[in-house]
């Protein structure tokens, strides 16, 4: 009871301190951004980039839904809003607890009040749902009632957005959800916001209606991380012999069970390239990694004198950076620190539940040459070995990918809310830029914008 009793006075506390910033005498823009992550951490990581940036002039509260791995930082200067924390199943057909102390119902009614709460109390400019209604479907049960809480406004509206990645999961059901997603966009969004480049992939390679979504569509390019979070240093342990390469083996999450196998085999193929290979690895499980499964690997790992493993970094891509090749899976936000750091490297898609996302994008930078998959035939440890002293002698592809997505996030944010106030939300191009013209962009007003090269509506 008492567990209860200190989360509920914790809410309240938190609601009450959601007053107007000002800056300089200027009321900022209120943006309540949702991010519900199920069994990876790969949204939230994904929407803490994009707060941060929005946070540069505006006021956010980020709201969460899953559980929060140890070491994770969030931007500064927000407001956070944890729900009682909820994930999937691994096939993500049902909803699971992660606290036991309620039921599932008594778990659904607390944070379906906390989000219109919040929402009251707070009263957002923008409503952000990240991946809703493409994805998320089980959370429903408090999206709809704050979508039309959203809309109820009869003094003001709120504009509500719908942040998305590059490629969404096929489904079995795709004409019925295709429907389904179209009917809910059609009802309360203003705006998609597309997490990719259009030049590289378009949302209609995997969602075919994307024209009979009556709101604008606008790319964002990629959402890269560009900044090194706070405290960083305390999750990335230097390596035992600085002057040693380093080859960085990362593994997300550490929650699917497909990364955890291609993590014991590349500890066994480490093992087979000691004394071949000048290279030290360097091993990430995953903050979400089982506590058993992590233990096994630590007793692998002990075995070879070439091998550091660790839990989790939470720069990534500095570490890529001073990385000769890295091995992992195909997720987002992996993909977007390899390309940042121009690394080689070796990628191993996740296809679980047939999800061909990961796989999808893997191969077609496979294609272009900037990085080399791994097959579920090249799994055992054997193969590995060869597969990893092979790539280290490979040089990558450098591609010109738009990775400005969280600073072109908040442009476009700031830009779809002032044509939102002046009820002209219906102009039919998008501003796609680097981070260069992002930066030159927050110093002149919007009708000075010149160089910003503009994009076409799907």
């Amino acid at each position: 009871m008492a567990k209860r009793g200190s989360l509920a006075t914790a809410s309240v506390a938190l609601l009450a301190s959601l007053v107007v910033r000002r800056t300089g005498g200027i009321v900022t823009n209120r943006i309540m951004f949702y991010c519900q992550h199920v069994l990876g951490i790969g949204h939230l990581v994904r929407s803490a980039e994009i707060v941060r940036e929005l946070a540069r002039d505006s006021h956010v509260l980020l709201v969460t839904g899953g559980e929060i791995p140890d070491g994770f930082r969030f931007p500064e200067n927000i407001d956070t809003l944890q729900l009682t924390p909820l994930k999937t199943s691994p096939d993500f057909s049902s909803l699971q607890l992660c606290d036991f102390s309620r039921s599932l119902e008594e778990t659904r009614a607390i944070r379906r009040k906390m989000l219109i709460q919040a929402f009251n109390e707070f009263k957002p400019d923008v409503l952000v749902t990240e991946l809703f209604p493409f994805g998320r479907k089980h959370f429903r049960f408090e999206l709809l009632p704050l979508l039309e809480r959203a809309r109820s406004q009869k003094s003001r509206r709120t504009l509500v957005v719908s942040s998305v990645r590059d490629i969404l999961v096929a489904r079995k059901d795709q004409e019925e959800y295709e429907q389904r997603v179209c009917s809910l966009v059609n009802s309360f969004y203003d705006l998609v916001l597309v997490h990719g480049d259009e030049k590289f992939l378009k949302l209609d390679e995997s969602f075919s209606r994307v024209t009979d979504l009556r709101c604008p569509v606008a790319y964002t390019g990629y959402v890269a991380q560009q900044s090194k979070p706070d405290a960083g240093k305390s999750y990335d342990p230097p390596m035992v012999d600085q002057s040693r390469p380093a080859i960085i083996v990362s593994n997300g999450s550490g929650q699917y069970l497909t990364g955890q196998m291609l993590l014991e085999n590349l500890l066994r193929a480490a093992h087979l390239l000691q004394g071949q290979i000048p290279h030290e690895f360097r091993f990430f499980a995953g903050p979400l990694m089982p506590e058993e499964t992590y233990n096994s690997l630590q007793t692998l790992a002990a075995a070879s004198g070439n091998v550091r493993l660790s839990r989790y970094t939470p720069d990534l891509a500095a570490v890529l950076k001073r990385a000769e090749l890295s091995v992992s899976m195909g997720g987002y936000n992996t993909v977007m620190d390899i390309l940042s750091a121009g690394v080689r490297a070796l990628v191993y898609p996740v296809t679980s539940n047939g999800d061909q996302e990961q796989s999808v994008r893997a191969e077609k930078l496979a294609r272009m040459g900037v990085l080399d998959l791994i097959g579920p035939e090249e799994l055992a440890p054997e193969k590995l070995a060869q597969k990893l002293a092979a790539a280290l002698r490979n040089e990558p592809t450098r591609l010109a990918l738009n990775r400005d997505g969280a600073a072109n996030s908040a442009l476009l944010l700031r830009k779809y809310l002032a044509m939102h106030r002046e009820h002209i939300l219906d102009v039919p191009e998008t501003g796609l830029c680097s981070r260069e013209e992002s930066v030159a962009q927050r110093q002149v007003p919007e009708r000075r914008k010149a160089g910003a090269q503009q994009e076409g509506n799907l």
